[in-house]
């Protein structure tokens, strides 16, 4: 199983809890939204039966009848759209429609239609015949009914910029930190490399033949390496045109050199043609370097590392493939994500730091290209081969 360290969790935890939170928000303002809408709208139905009440009232009304306020109740009525008509879906009367400038007749039959699909119509009963009225929702209701999705798409909105906004400034922060400590880092190893190089100069000349000397050199210049690695970070390295085949060879000749005998280290070029790329060799060889301590430890020190490189066009692609415990597809894209580890001790920095070597350096990308569980893991990393 993979490890997630407590921070990384609890990041995502918060992630999932705030995205829960936006839909509950959404749904219940989207029920209370449809009831307030329901209720207008029976309210309105109300209304229009009144008014029809009241235009039943005016036609059948006699000299003493009191037509005033029978009329307030008629011309009171401005936002509803209604059709009056006849048995036989003639127009008698409209009211709060815009007619267009032209095929009004057509128009009507259309808007009859539609206000039948919406609901049935409400009948005033003369002494002779009958007439019909067909209303549709007033603009307020429609704005209401519209609103719940309006709602729901400001939420999205606001979502993705709060998302990216805290991406973006949880990122800053991440950069900010680790430029610190890496330039920190470099700053602290500096006064002991320079002694131990002193010191390893003191003892070659007391103790020329010893070849243990010449070992601890070599450890001592690795050190002043890492040293500039950490020195690099969180400004833009310069890059050269170098031998991709010579730069990969030499990352895994340093750590075969370091690691048991019981994992094999192998790089497997298609062709003897060297490829140049415009490489940060220092930079490079730490990518190699992270992705080959992860394949060790996924394989629990037992087990073959092979690095294949394949031209194609004007790109390289290198996949350095291990025989480990493999992980889950879900795992492919939060492996990069910084404080994400598959050790119980560790950062979780080293594959985050690869990615932003390879895709913010060197203008290329890194990510997981197969893994079954049990069976291993790829790494492909692609960058484009120096065409001058």
């Amino acid at each position: 199983m993979l490890h997630v360290n407590k921070l990384y969790e609890i990041s995502q935890r918060l992630k999932y809890i705030f995205i829960v939170v936006a839909i509950a928000i959404v749904l219940v303002s989207t029920l209370f939204t449809n009831k307030l809408a329901k209720s207008l709208a029976s309210e309105e139905r109300k209304k229009v039966e009144i008014w029809a009440e009241a235009t039943h009232q005016l036609i059948i009304a006699d000299e003493l009848t009191d037509i005033n306020f029978i009329t307030s109740i008629i011309e009171g009525s401005t936002s509803i759209p209604m059709i009056i008509v006849d048995a036989y879906d003639n127009i008698l009367f409209s009211r709060n429609i815009v007619e267009p400038k032209t095929d009004v007749e057509a128009f009507y039959k259309s808007e009859i239609s539609r206000f039948k699909a919406k609901r049935p119509a409400i009948e005033i009963s003369l002494d002779s015949s009958k007439q019909y009225i067909y209303y549709d929702d007033s603009v307020f209701l429609k704005q209401l009914y519209y609103f719940p999705y309006v709602q729901l798409g400001v939420i999205i909105v606001f979502l993705f910029v709060a998302f990216f906004a805290f991406s973006g400034t949880k990122k800053a922060e991440q950069n900010q930190v680790w430029v610190g400590l890496s330039k920190e880092t470099a700053h602290q190893l500096g006064t002991p490399i320079s002694s131990l190089m002193a010191w390893i100069e003191l003892l070659k000349s007391r103790h020329e033949e010893d070849k243990m000397i010449g070992e601890m050199q070599k450890d001592v210049v690795r050190l002043s390496i890492i040293a500039e690695r950490f020195s690099k970070i969180g400004s833009k390295p310069d890059l050269n045109i170098e031998s991709l085949n010579e730069t990969l060879l030499n990352a895994v000749q340093y750590m075969s050199n370091r690691t048991s005998q019981k994992v094999s280290i192998n790089c497997h070029f298609s062709s003897e043609i060297h490829f140049f790329v415009k490489l940060n060799v220092p930079l490079f060889e730490w990518v190699i370097e992270n992705l080959c301590k992860n394949a060790i430890d996924a394989m629990d020190g037992v087990g073959n590392i092979d690095i294949y490189v394949l031209k194609k066009n004007d790109e390289v692609f290198i996949d350095v493939k291990d025989t480990g415990k493999g992980m889950d597809k879900r795992k492919f894209k939060v492996v990069f994500t910084p404080g994400f580890t598959t050790k119980k001790r560790g950062w979780g920095l080293g594959l985050s730091l690869a990615k932003r070597i390879i895709e913010e350096y060197h203008g290329g990308k890194i990510f997981v290209k197969q893994s079954e569980l049990n069976m291993g893991t790829v790494f492909r990393i692609i960058l484009k081969v120096n065409s001058d």
